[in-house]
């Protein structure tokens, strides 16, 4: 198993543990997706892969019309997608991905966050190249054959393919995402969900007091209405 299959293992999914919270960030993501293709989920690729994560953690079917509907008004505000990058106590580094309709307040939270927590608030570039930005896919077990499908699909950009407890999942570089989306969808392959993520090339280990620290910056974090993603280089 490969980096990709140790990472989803050991990362803890708090934040979308809180179904109110995984509501909240898939309208963004839905806004975001309507505001750069259209409504149609039929023309627009990424709102189809909004629609598959929403259905995903079982947001009703009339939420999403909602949001779908309300991300067409011209007066409803679009979201931008930020990056910030920084340290946390005891040399972590975090890439903190969000989603804002104001940016001078998102990032005077954020700043405020690591100054409480006695972090440090990065420039542009500062960890950003610690981590390897990366797409996955969940399709259904059935009868598929995980290495077979891995050789099949290596020419559309994928590097790994192992099963967990709710299905497959395929792991390839981020660029390499329409190109499989539309390679599944032409095989005729259900995509449970879909997304991104950025897996530290190397991990820290802690002790159980500098964990805490750690922990301590991450739910302030976390907590963030604005922030849709964090991740950091602490091992486990």
């Amino acid at each position: 198993m490969g980096r990709a299959f140790e990472f989803r293992k050991n990362r803890k999914m708090k934040r979308w543990s809180a179904m109110a919270k995984a509501f909240t960030r898939i309208g963004k993501d839905i806004v975001m997706a309507v505001k750069e293709g259209g409504p149609n989920p039929e023309s627009n690729s990424r709102l189809r892969a909004v629609i598959q994560n929403a259905k995903a953690v079982n947001m009703p079917k009339d939420n999403v019309e909602r949001a779908i509907k309300k991300a067409t008004d011209k007066d409803t505000a679009n979201y931008k997608e930020v990056l910030f990058e920084g340290y946390a106590p005891h040399g972590i580094a975090l890439l903190i991905e969000t989603a804002t309709d104001n940016n001078n307040r998102t990032v005077a939270n954020i700043r405020s966050y690591f100054n409480k927590c006695n972090g440090s608030l990065g420039t542009q570039g500062s960890v950003e190249f610690m981590f390897d930005h990366t797409c996955n896919f969940r399709i259904p077990k059935g009868d598929i054959d995980t290495e077979e499908l891995e050789l099949e699909l290596i020419d559309f950009g994928v590097e790994e393919v192992f099963e967990d407890e709710d299905g497959i999942l395929i792991y390839a570089p981020f660029e390499s995402f329409g190109a499989i989306q539309k390679e599944l969808e032409h095989r005729n392959l259900e995509i449970l969900s879909s997304g991104f993520e950025r897996i530290p090339q190397v991990t820290k280990e802690l002790t159980e007091e500098q964990i805490a620290d750690v922990e301590k910056l991450l739910e302030k974090i976390e907590e963030d209405d604005d922030v849709q993603n964090v991740y950091h280089t602490m091992e486990g």
